[in-house]
């Protein structure tokens, strides 16, 4: 009786999590079929369930509409810039609170968690004057600094580095090596699933930030791809097929990426997770 019992409660779990897995796919599989149709196709009885054969000129009007291709690249160059700076960034400063020994290093990290709790609506303001001030409207510096420092990644690189053995540190000290040296050659590459967590998490959230960037960034030469992609919100008309395939296409890299390296991703934030 405890076997069938036991046989139940699997197989009911193995139909919730089905369900949860085709309700997941749902949205993405609609964008698929709704780039591949045309607007008006996309609100007729019933809608359309199987691809269409307007991909092509979708993606012309796309192309024409936000000029795709260059946002692509503006995006990418920000978001790589973005990834390889606030990435160094989070690390030294995961490793200072972790193996410096200084007064108020409690409290230090206690003010960066709690920045974590401050809504970034309350931060737009101030940010936009200083931007405004230093005349950086407009650029991509102004979208990529104000938020380097990032505290979900000095937090993440602190709990990484708190494992690692502090004689090794004084044995290099020692030896003569250096404090940057010991970092980057040391004590850097052991944090590696975490790094590349951390790496992973950055890129993706600076690639479909939307609310800085629309404030920043004022020339359509400029824009990224979900600024791009909020042109085509009109207030009469709405490219819905326009704005799938450019979802699809924005969407793809994030998957592909986070694919190949969702081992990574899951070691790296669970071995940030273990001691605290």
């Amino acid at each position: 009786m405890g076997r069938h019992v036991s046989g139940l409660t699997q197989l009911l779990g193995y139909g919730f999590l089905l369900v949860g897995a085709v309700a997941s796919l749902l949205p993405f599989a609609w964008m698929v079929i709704a780039a591949t149709h045309t607007t008006p196709d996309l609100f007729t009885s019933p809608p359309p369930v199987f691809l269409g054969d307007q991909l092509w000129t979708n993606l012309v009007r796309l192309q024409e509409t936000t000029d795709f291709a260059r946002v692509c690249l503006n995006s990418a160059i920000i978001a790589i810039v973005y990834t390889a700076f606030s990435s160094v960034v989070s690390a030294m400063c995961g490793y200072a609170l972790a193996k410096y020994r200084f007064r108020g290093r409690g409290v230090v990290l206690g003010f960066i968690l709690v920045t974590m709790m401050i809504p970034m609506q309350v931060l737009l303001v101030p940010l936009f004057q200083i931007m405004a001030s230093v005349g950086w409207i407009d650029t991509f510096q102004a979208v990529i600094l104000p938020f380097l420092a990032n505290a979900f990644g000095i937090f993440l690189m602190r709990q990484a580095f708190e494992s690692f053995p502090d004689t090794l540190i004084e044995a290099a000290r020692i030896d003569g090596t250096g404090d940057i040296r010991i970092f980057f050659s040391i004590v850097l590459p052991v944090a590696r699933p975490q790094l590349a967590a951390l790496v992973i998490y950055t890129f993706m959230s600076q690639w479909n930030a939307f609310i800085w960037p629309l404030l920043m960034l004022n020339t359509e030469a400029n824009y990224t791809i979900p600024v791009a992609l909020n042109t085509m919100v009109g207030l009469s008309r709405v490219d819905y097929s326009g704005l799938m395939l450019g979802s699809l296409l924005t969407t793809l890299p994030m998957l592909i990426i986070f694919l190949v390296f969702q081992k990574q991703f899951v070691a790296g934030l669970l071995g940030g997770a273990v001691k605290g």
